[in-house]
């Protein structure tokens, strides 16, 4: 048990929206100007038709309705089918910097907090829009927060693996206010030309103050109650994106366009390796707290996929969940990575008493779980 609290939370929703419809047109008219060209491969059997998409497959699949992206324009264009973003002078504030700095403020607001009250940032996410210098440091300047800051990925896990960074940092005496965004700028690693991952995910930032209770001021405010991380490597949800990519022999432009550049995954494999894996890692934490899944008013998962999310509540609760026990925020947002279960927490907690108990639990590449009991106060 810590006396370390989650004193606010903010949420920025993109400006546009792409409908699972849209998205179905555009990959349909794509793939049938590809069979049409490679019609005489596909007769002959050298290459694989591509068959059409549906909103239906797509809501069945997935639970996915829409999502939101920072820019739409070039991602429904079956000549390009990524979105087109200008490239910003090295002076001008980073796309995710911009979108995290958003979420900040409405986090900050919540905890009564100034930037200045902050002595770390941690910019968490499963990608960085660069290497360096860390997008944490310049949202640190940005804000004018004091400190240090750093950037950190753990795929669709790092909200929590994040979160608990930051505990460890308060814990220590190293800091005193943390502040932990999560931008997930996803669409550019879409892969729009693909059926089977087109539609998965969408861009989103979150924002969490994490401190001490004792110097907490906010009016909604959750203690960490208890903390677990575990870790196992697969190769079932990768990519290989990477400055390496262009140190290859050989290369050719068509090689940033290859599947493995994108977003890849076994579906099958995934479901059924990480499913228990999940479970598991719930009922020993909630064991170790002397918890069981009654006391846990709410369980606030990673936004993933509608059926993977429904095995883990129902495999927990042991019954089918109602939505107030495993809110659901992927039908409007879609899979937004390690911000999933944070939106998910942002959106449904204000109806909490106190002494009301949670989880928030992420999941995804590495395989990565991590997992936070949370105590209104």
């Amino acid at each position: 048990m810590s006396n370390v609290v989650i004193s606010g939370t903010g949420l920025f929703t993109p400006p546009h929206v792409i409908t699972n419809a849209e998205l179905v047109q555009a990959y349909n008219a794509y793939s049938d100007a590809y069979n049409a060209v490679n019609s005489e491969a596909i007769d002959s059997g050298e290459i694989e038709i591509l068959k059409h998409s549906s909103s239906e497959f797509i809501e069945k699949a997935s639970g996915i309705k829409q999502r939101y992206v920072m820019i739409k324009d070039g991602i429904l264009d079956i000549d390009r089918m990524m979105p087109v973003v200008p490239r910003r002078p090295n002076d001008a504030l980073s796309i995710t910097a911009e979108m995290s700095i958003a979420a900040a403020h409405e986090a900050l607001k919540q905890a009564n907090k100034m930037p200045e009250d902050i002595d770390l940032v941690i910019y968490g996410a499963s990608t960085s829009e660069r290497p360096w210098p860390a997008v944490a440091v310049e949202i640190q300047q940005a804000l004018g927060c004091c400190g240090y800051a750093f950037d950190m990925t753990v795929a669709c896990s790092t909200g929590t693996f994040a979160l608990s960074t930051a505990v460890d940092a308060i814990l220590s005496e190293t800091v005193t206010c943390a502040l932990i965004v999560n931008p997930e700028y996803a669409s550019p690693q879409i892969n729009y030309r693909d059926r089977d991952s087109h539609f998965i995910f969408g861009d989103v930032a979150t924002a969490c103050i994490v401190e001490k209770q004792q110097t907490s001021s906010g009016q909604n405010t959750f203690k960490i109650l208890g903390r677990k991380l575990e870790t196992h490597f697969s190769n079932n949800i990768r990519t290989n994106a990477s400055y390496l990519t262009r140190s290859e022999p050989n290369i050719t432009l068509e090689r940033f366009f290859e599947q493995d550049q994108f977003f890849i995954q076994n579906g099958r494999k995934v479901f059924k390796e990480l499913l228990p894996l999940i479970c598991n890692h719930v009922k020993n934490q909630l064991k170790k707290y002397d918890f069981n899944i009654n006391h846990m008013r709410r369980m606030w998962l990673h936004q993933a996929n509608i059926n993977m999310n429904m095995f883990v509540a129902r495999n927990l609760l042991g019954r089918v969940p109602e939505f107030h026990e495993a809110p659901v925020v992927l039908d409007e947002y879609a899979n937004t990575a390690s911000a999933g279960s944070i939106i998910a927490f942002h959106k449904y907690k204000d109806d909490f008493t106190p002494g009301d108990k949670g989880i928030l639990c992420s999941f995804g590449a590495g395989y990565s779980i991590g997992s936070l009991i949370l105590e209104k106060l």
